[in-house]
């Protein structure tokens, strides 16, 4: 029966609206003359009911009145039957006064005529639609009681699609707004509780189950701050996917767990694909580390712009696996070469230099953890300096078009091993910008937000685990980036670079490790020391309290382009720097740690070593 209905769905609307025309316009003449009407009146009824049909049909056909479902009927539906009534009546006064001449036609029911049939042709969907909701609400299994923080359109169209959607079994108790003059206003009959300050209280007064972010205008602070209110036991916290990416005026409502990149909530990055393309389409890319976070998500990014050939090098052969099987099944039409190796070995650089003739160089292997590199200064050395110098130098002498040191704000007035060596890295850069043809220039950022090295894994590990999750100190701070933000920013730096410049991403403020994991523990539906403790541990040898982005020296040069900062090379004695690193590498070799360090300090002047000392 369904599918006999289905199959002749469209005459049986044209038929159903014919007998709405013609009951419409009879009842007209009931109405106007008291349900009595006069014999001479059928004869003009039946003379212009057939015109009135051919009117109206034809009007209805092009406002596309038949081809709507009745169930789904919304204001623009009926904004639709109000336009083609109001035509069709005018066109239908009209013709009778051409045709028949207006002397002896009632006028009022022309207005009757036009206000039953608009009430039949909108009441027959809205009553369509009532029966919809009816069944629905009775079949429907009991549905979890949600509230929605955000009372703008991004919450009406949560609404609807909690209505509308049957798999998400939502039952939308009431809105979370701060707007004052929205409190106990409805929004489709659903109640403007108050700001989010009473969160708690209302989740307790109508047993909450679920928490729905959708705020398309939140900043990260505003993320967090709505999160420290959400710390309830056993309350889901959803999101708007992609919060800041309203495209074409349109949010695609498609819930998902609240991820650690939305803590940061900043805007999405838009860069300027046609310079990025430039530069990668067509071209040999190598990218060092292209296992690691920010390695494969370059990687990723890298092949939207099409180059001839992708070179994968890293040393964990196990994460070159995993990045290979995903090439292979997402990208199948890319060129790619998997290199395992480390670029310590210089007879493999130059072997890959050599065969493969890398255009453009992305070098993000290193060592990056700062407490284990504390233990391991020779391997800091041997991999951040060392190696980085051979790349550079294998860059120039093959003579790559452009080379990208992925650098990080820790080589900022370092206090740590790691960050001295990313410092030296920067400096053998700037120094062989200036002779070499190659453009050589490095990408300045924070911390990764989720990725293997960050403290999100650790917090989740800890989290699962039962607590405590272990903070520094309560007043320390870092900057975060998502590994998505951070490659699309560094493919815009290398574009813009002319050589020997540092680019330092703009990455907002800084966030507070202890919000980070009191935010964390609230997404896992827990409360933070209730039910997972947390103990501050003491900052760790070479760690700060808060990191910076330039030099003293860099803050009166830099230049903001987009959501980068650039800072012009400064002038290195090149001779003097090669020998300085010449000797680093050799007391590395003999592993005389402390000469290492006081190396460190005499090639980079503003390096503070916390070795061997216990953290203030």
């Amino acid at each position: 029966m369904k599918d006999f209905v289905l199959k002749y769905r469209y005459p049986f609307i044209i038929i159903a609206h014919l007998g709405l025309i013609i009951i419409a316009y009879i009842f007209s003449f009931y109405l106007r003359f008291e349900f009595t009407i006069p014999e001479e009146y059928f004869s003009l009824i039946l003379k212009t009911l057939p015109l009135l049909l051919i009117i109206k049909l034809g009007v209805f056909y092009y406002f596309g009145l038949f081809s709507g479902l009745w169930r789904y009927v919304s204001m623009d539906d009926l904004w639709r039957i109000l336009k083609a009534s109001t035509l069709s009546t005018v066109i239908f006064i009209l013709t009778v006064v051409f045709v028949y001449g207006i002397h002896g036609f009632p006028r009022s029911v022309f207005i009757i005529d036009w206000i039953l049939c608009t009430s039949f042709v909108g009441g027959v969907r809205l009553v369509s639609r009532l029966f919809k909701e009816i069944f629905k609400t009775s079949t429907r299994r009991r549905a979890k009681k949600v509230l929605i923080i955000g009372a703008g359109e991004a919450g009406i169209m949560v609404l609807r699609e909690c209505r509308n959607n049957p798999n998400m079994n939502a039952d939308v108790v009431g809105f979370i707004d701060d707007d004052p003059a929205k409190k106990n206003l409805r929004i489709q009959g659903i109640r403007i509780l108050g700001g989010r300050e009473n969160i708690p209280k209302f989740v307790k007064q109508y047993e909450i189950e679920e928490i729905i972010i959708a705020i398309p205008s939140a900043k990260g602070q505003d993320i967090r701050q709505i999160l420290s209110y959400c710390q309830i036991p056993d309350v889901k916290i959803k999101i708007v996917p992609g919060l800041h990416k309203i495209l074409s005026g349109e949010l695609e409502i498609k819930l998902r767990e609240v991820k650690p990149e939305d803590l940061l909530g900043r805007e999405t990055v838009k860069i300027d694909e046609e310079e990025v393309g430039s530069y990668i389409k067509d071209k040999r890319i190598l990218v060092t580390g292209a296992g690691g976070s920010i390695g494969s998500e370059l990687c990723r990014q890298i092949v939207r712009f099409s180059p001839s050939e992708l070179i994968l090098y890293d040393h964990n052969e196990n994460d070159v696996y995993f990045l290979e099987v995903e090439f292979k099944t997402k990208y199948p039409k890319v060129k790619f070469e998997t290199i395992i190796g480390d670029i310590k070995d210089v007879g493999l650089l130059k072997y890959v230099f050599f065969h493969y003739k890398p255009q453009v160089v992305f070098h993000s292997a290193a060592y990056k953890h700062v407490p284990l590199m504390e233990e391991n200064v020779i391997a800091a050395v041997k991999n951040n300096i060392v190696g980085s110098r051979n790349l550079i130098y294998a860059a120039h002498h093959y003579r790559v078009e452009r080379f990208i040191l992925i650098s990080t704000d820790k080589a900022v007035n370092p206090t740590s091993i790691m960050g001295a060596t990313k410092r030296i890295a920067e400096t053998i850069m700037q120094a062989k910008a200036r002779f070499s043809k190659t453009k050589f220039m490095a990408v300045r950022f924070g911390n990764v937000i989720g990725s293997s090295g960050s403290v999100v894994p650790l917090f989740k590990r800890q989290i699962e685990e039962g607590g405590p999750i272990t903070v520094t100190h309560p007043e320390a701070k870092r900057y975060f980036m998502s590994a998505n933000e951070a490659a699309s920013l560094v493919l815009q730096a290398g574009a813009i670079g002319k050589g020997g410049e540092i680019f330092i991403l703009d990455m907002g403020e800084q966030i507070k490790i202890i919000d980070l994991a009191k935010n964390l523990i609230a997404l896992s539906g827990l409360k933070p020391e209730e039910d997972i403790p947390i103990e501050f541990i003491g900052l760790r040898k070479g760690e700060k309290l808060y990191e910076e982005i330039l030099l003293d020296s860099e803050k009166d040069k830099a230049t903001k382009y987009h959501k980068i900062y650039i800072t012009s090379a400064e002038d290195f004695d090149l001779h003097k720097l090669r020998h300085q690193v010449k000797e680093l590498e050799r007391l590395a070799e003999i592993m005389d740690e402390d000469r290492v360090i006081e190396k460190m300090k005499e090639i980079v002047s503003s390096y503070v070593s916390n070795k061997n000392r216990d953290q203030i």
